[in-house]
């Protein structure tokens, strides 16, 4: 019966959710996000179906769309981080290639562990996958936060939103994988499903209008960014005059 509650009130939500982002135009700022708050409404009604339709084949419908869930959610960061760092664009392009070669280190560490023992099941592979993931986007969002917090630069109030909801989820999320066995509908069960209705809850007061991100006036970060570049580029040059030499001789 509880779970039936969070369910339908999900559901509800995130109705509500979409719908003031089409009328306040709000999809087209954040597309990712919209775009996973529709693909997480699309995958419960679709496997609810499925799953009074044909248990056998459930569980394959259940871990593919969680997969495809997965790397939206992945999206949704590299949208936070494109967003939040719009005002600096060196340090965007930087961040993108750090956030990439992490995630794609995350994939390919669960594909490592599936290669080594293709008997794996297919849960425990789709468990281990998230956890590398998740981890990645937690580190992410506190990396973010405490460099805005360091510079004193405004997220702007729909921004805040999105981070706050989904920074709950994630941390719930992996306290879960890394501390909760696998088990039935047990507390953490119903923790997890009731911290997504509390991000949803966020995101609806959050993100009923649009709000202007406030102009950030501290142009420190791009400027500690140029000067990071500035001195990796010249001990490159050092380095490679000094393998230079080294082969001469």
């Amino acid at each position: 019966m509880l779970s039936q509650s969070i369910w339908w009130s999900s559901i509800v939500l995130e109705v509500f959710l979409l719908t003031r982002g089409v009328s306040g135009r709000l999809i087209f700022r954040y597309p990712a996000f919209y775009g996973y708050i529709s693909f997480v409404l699309a995958q419960s009604i679709f496997r609810s179906f499925v799953h009074r339709w044909s248990e056998e084949l459930y569980s394959s419908v259940y871990w593919t769309t969680e997969f495809l869930g997965l790397i939206l959610g992945c999206w949704i960061v590299f949208e936070i981080y494109r967003v939040a760092l719009a005002a600096y664009p060196g340090t965007a392009k930087m961040a993108r290639k750090i956030l990439l070669f992490l995630f794609v280190l995350a994939l390919a560490k669960a594909d490592v562990a599936l290669w080594s023992d293709p008997r794996l099941l297919a849960e425990t592979t789709a468990l281990q996958m998230e956890r590398a993931l998740r981890t990645v986007q937690a580190i992410a969002i506190v990396a973010l936060v405490t460099v805005f917090a360091s510079y004193s630069i405004p997220f702007g109030r729909n921004l805040r939103g999105i981070l706050l909801g989904y920074g709950l989820f994630i941390a719930e999320r992996v306290i879960c994988l890394a501390f909760v066995p696998v088990a039935g509908k047990d507390f953490w069960f119903y923790a997890y499903s009731a911290s997504y209705l509390v991000a949803l809850g966020l995101w609806l007061g959050y993100l009923w209008s649009y709000q202007v991100i406030p102009e950030a006036e501290n142009a420190q970060l791009e400027r500690d960014y140029q000067l990071i570049m500035t001195t990796t580029q010249r001990r490159l040059q050092e380095a490679r005059g000094q393998l230079r030499k080294a082969v001469r001789l």
